[in-house]
């Protein structure tokens, strides 16, 4: 009866995480993050150890960790998506220099955020303030290996949030992705003319040297 009741309770728990992801996704754009994110948590290597350490007050991960040491189920979840920060640690090319944080991708990094506001919703429940993400950050803040840019652009965001709300900064969002899309079609835009150009100037020169035989 225990299990069933975590079954059905850490369900619920990851459910509601997945609504409001979705929600704040789809407000600022990112319609098809919205839709998949954290798809992997209804696997059953990690919804097992959802049920088996359900707190209710706490990520179930957190727990396991506490007994074996590590967490089977954050192991498998973070190497299957790419807006935790973990998914993009690797060694460093010169490999004196261990493991560092590859640069996220900004649509990555802002549903970083919005996880992040959604786990301390469910979480603090009425306790929730727009300062809850930034505060629970800076627990961890210092150990983080995280590339510079994006430990910045983070910082930034959660800041933002905790001083102006979440309107404001959704906004400010939604531009950030504007441009960075804007940015994206022109580089697109920019390879497509250079290999157009490659391709003509070496049709053009084949053209001439068969005209002169």
């Amino acid at each position: 009866m225990g299990m069933l009741f975590n079954a059905i309770h850490h369900f619920e728990t990851i459910t509601k995480h997945k609504r409001l992801v979705m929600k704040n996704c789809f407000a600022v754009g990112l319609y098809r993050q919205g839709l998949l994110h954290d798809l992997s948590k209804y696997s059953w290597e990690e919804f097992r150890t959802g049920v088996f350490y359900y707190q209710g007050n706490r990520s179930p991960n957190a727990a396991e960790k506490e007994v074996k040491g590590y967490s089977a189920a954050w192991l498998h979840h973070k190497g299957r998506n790419k807006h935790h920060f973990e998914y993009w640690i690797d060694f460093a090319p010169d490999k004196s220099r261990g493991l560092i944080g590859n640069r996220m991708p900004l649509c990555f990094l802002i549903e970083m955020v919005m996880d992040r506001i959604a786990a301390c919703k469910v979480y603090k429940g009425a306790d929730y303030t727009d300062a809850s993400p930034w505060e629970y950050y800076q627990r961890g803040r210092d150990f983080t290996v995280m590339h510079p840019a994006t430990k910045h652009q983070l910082e930034k965001l959660l800041v933002m949030l905790r001083d102006e709300g979440e309107e404001r900064t959704f906004a400010f969002i939604r531009a950030l992705l504007k441009r960075d899309k804007n940015r994206r079609m022109r580089q697109r835009t920019e390879r497509v003319w250079k290999t157009a150009s490659s391709l003509f100037g070496c049709a053009k020169k084949s053209g001439t040297t068969g005209n002169s035989q």
